[in-house]
């Protein structure tokens, strides 16, 4: 039986999405992908979704009512694959105890914010130009180390080479074999 890998959008949801597609392609033969909108968890509808609305209905609840939901509606440990506004929604609802084996999260916008390590395994990932990146101050203080892609800032995650590091990291995770 395939291991569970839950998804998390960006802020933008399926809207501005097309690059999901990729990670879908390298593991949906090996994980039983369940994918969420980070718009719809956090009851986001806008009538001008310009970036800065959009940003501004998270701040202003859309993270909590995101954490919310996905706390009812996921309620299995499984892996989960997160990115940007994604990323800070899965790592809050783990430190609220959201069953998780592990978290992969590239350019988690808001978790620099954050006092606590979720107890998961975890692969935090930003580009060297992204501005939310955590420091190493916050890394020291929670305990969570973080990686370092050169050259790139925060929508890493939608580059090509990105999306086949990460998913093979990802299927090493359900492939080896433990001895």
């Amino acid at each position: 039986m395939a291991e569970k890998l839950v998804v998390l959008s960006d802020m933008w949801g399926a809207k501005k999405g097309l690059w999901i597609a990729s990670y879908f392609g390298y593991l949906q033969q090996y994980y039983d992908i369940v994918f969420h909108d980070c718009q719809q968890l956090g009851n986001i509808d806008l009538p001008v979704s310009s970036e800065e609305n959009v940003h501004r209905a998270f701040i202003e609840g859309g993270i909590d009512t995101a954490v919310a939901s996905l706390l009812k509606k996921e309620t299995r440990p499984a892996h989960y694959l997160a990115f940007s506004t994604g990323g800070t929604i899965a790592y809050k609802a783990a430190l609220q105890g959201l069953p998780m084996k592990s978290l992969t999260a590239i350019s988690a916008t808001r978790i620099r914010f954050e006092e606590d390590r979720p107890d998961t395994r975890l692969n935090l990932i930003y580009g060297e130009c992204d501005a939310n990146k955590p420091d190493l101050k916050w890394s020291q203080q929670v305990g969570a180390d973080f990686r370092i892609v050169p050259s790139f800032g925060h929508m890493l995650y939608s580059d090509e080479k990105i999306i086949s590091e990460v998913c093979l990291e990802l299927l090493e995770q359900v492939t080896k074999k433990v001895v």
